[in-house]
């Protein structure tokens, strides 16, 4: 059987096997909640509509108004040069993912063929996407989002590119098991290692070979993280290794992406786990208080949705239900009037980031992200 009718058997089975299931999480989480519908319906026109010839949508990093926070160009001259910021562009194109949409099919199938197209054409001789200066962070954005795509939409081109582009990961992995901002540093982080680890998750799951040591190591480097003693007992670190560490715990960012890490893993150990969801739950009602439209705030919850939706009934009854209602409420609530949800630069990333991670979020129920499936 050729691999393309063997892929399509597969997938016809296992919709078959999990369509009773899906559809009744689906009505009772909000995918068929017409409100919800209607919100993401307004933010992807709003986003189609700020997709540039090239395919990109533009963004700048950092999460202060600090020039040493923004490392790649401003705004204006991403709008003036025609480029963008690469990982802007590959959650913006998940979020039509998320919709149903894909290279050439659906309302919005060809912002995700420009999208695609925009993204390889960011990708180096050595193996690294880069735009407008983006780093690891944005590079392991893309390299998921073209997996994301290549997981539903197979391509030569893009399957090479793939490839290359999940080896540089592989290979930049430091001594201590992480990464870091640049390609082969030393330093590394908790929150550069899962966008890292789950790149390389997702491109497993489209048959890409990815050594068994390289998720073993990230583990292990996770894992050390955590906190032995003291009242953030069980939580994590966000970098304990180089010349940077930094062992602040109290962001929500932080333990999401410390859970994220290891779930993208595979790993549902309670005593890894129990105390970083604790926190999550009760830490969420003082995010949406006082950090509504901060760069952390979509950044956080991006791997909180993640968290919830993986831990539901594994390792806490009811915790993705409870989160999705209260992010529901939250978030049809503040959605402006022209479909976008502010995230403004001096802050973050800017408004494209913001509203590309809300619909993502919204849209969990659907089940058509892979990463979103257990």
């Amino acid at each position: 059987m050729a691999r393309r009718d063997f892929m399509l058997a597969w997938m016809l089975a296992v919709a078959g096997a999990a369509g009773a299931q899906n559809e009744a999480r689906q009505d009772q989480l909000g995918a068929r909640d017409e409100p919800v519908d209607a919100a993401v319906g307004r933010a992807l026109t709003w986003l189609a509509s700020k997709q540039n010839e090239n395919g990109f949508w533009h963004g700048v990093v950092g999460s202060r108004g600090r020039g040493d926070y923004f490392a790649t160009s401003s705004y204006d001259l991403q709008v003036k040069k025609g480029s963008g910021h690469l990982g802007v562009t590959a959650l913006c194109g998940m979020a039509f993912l998320a919709a149903g949409n894909l290279p050439g099919r659906g309302k919005y199938g060809e912002q995700v063929r420009r999208a695609t197209r925009a993204v390889l054409s960011c990708l180096q001789e050595n193996g690294v996407l880069t735009a407008s200066g983006t780093r690891m962070y944005s590079h392991a954005f893309a390299t998921l989002f073209l997996a994301e795509v290549y997981g539903n939409e197979e391509d030569p081109e893009l399957k090479a590119g793939l490839e290359s582009c999940t080896h540089i990961i592989v290979d930049t992995q430091n001594a201590h098991g992480g990464w870091r901002y640049n390609a082969f540093s030393r330093d590394s982080d908790l929150s550069v290692t899962v966008c890292q680890l789950q790149a390389l998750r997702a491109a497993h799951n489209i048959g890409i070979n990815i050594p068994k040591g390289t998720i073993d190591r990230a583990v292990e480097y996770v894992k050390q993280h955590q906190i032995p003693h003291g009242h953030a007992k069980g939580r994590y670190y966000y970098s304990i290794h180089g010349r940077r560490a930094f062992r602040k715990v109290d962001k929500y960012s932080i333990q999401a992406a410390a859970a994220t890490s290891l779930l993208s893993a595979g790993i549902y150990e309670h005593e890894l786990l129990d105390d970083v969801i604790d926190f999550l739950e009760k830490d969420l009602d003082e995010l949406m208080h006082y950090s509504p439209h901060h760069y952390y705030f979509w950044y956080g919850n991006y791997y909180a949705s993640q968290v919830f939706f993986q831990a539901d009934g594994l390792l806490r009854k009811g915790c993705f239900d409870r989160y999705y209602r209260k992010m529901r409420t939250h978030l049809l609530a503040d959605q402006t009037a022209d479909g976008r949800w502010r995230n403004p630069t001096d802050e973050g990333p800017g408004d494209e980031f913001g509203t590309a991670v809300a619909c993502i979020i919204l849209q969990i129920p659907k089940h058509y992200l892979p990463i979103f499936q257990r």
